[in-house]
């Protein structure tokens, strides 16, 4: 995939589209005129983590969100590039890895809830997550996007991370 501006039209509408496409729900109603307007909206002031990986081999971010940026605590230049697969800690790398082969198969994953990682080693949980291809009209697939709409601190973290009641990492429906 070629490199993106934060703010592309054209990323936007693809990550807008695919969503609907292929999750069959708006990822957001659009309250926007242009597709400048809708990429800005995304990127600057969406209320949940959007981020999007290449098709690579080991996948690597192509899009970051501010909240997302917020979340894991990476600039735009430190997330664009890096893999995806270090967004998660090397003991939940696994359960990132079953998402991803469960999207690839079904084009997407809803209701996931996992824990990641930020910059600073704090662990975290995204959750009602759901990740999709990015896939165009024509079928061919770009990548794949995920969007998280809530963020909670993961609590006790040693070989394994559990929440306030106990719930273990990478839970999928």
């Amino acid at each position: 995939m070629p490199h993106v501006s934060a703010t592309d039209p054209a990323f936007a509408a693809l990550l807008l589209s695919s969503h609907l496409r292929l999750v069959g729900r708006p990822l957001w109603p659009a309250h926007w005129v242009t597709g400048q307007q809708a990429a800005r909206w995304l990127y600057e002031q969406a209320p949940f983590g959007l981020l999007a990986h290449d098709t690579s081999a080991d996948p690597l971010f192509v899009y970051a969100n501010r909240t997302a940026q917020e979340s894991f605590g990476y600039s735009w230049d430190e997330f664009v590039g890096m893999p995806s697969r270090l967004s998660a800690r090397p003991d939940a790398r696994e359960d990132r890895e079953a998402l991803v082969r469960a999207v690839t198969r079904d084009h997407r994953v809803t209701g996931y809830r996992g824990v990641r990682v930020a910059k600073s080693g704090r662990t975290f949980w995204i959750e009602d997550v759901t990740m999709w291809d990015l896939m165009d009209a024509r079928g061919r697939i770009h990548g794949q996007a995920a969007v998280f709409r809530s963020v909670s601190p993961a609590q006790r973290c040693g070989r394994t991370c559990t929440d306030a009641g106990g719930a273990r990492h990478g839970d999928m429906p």
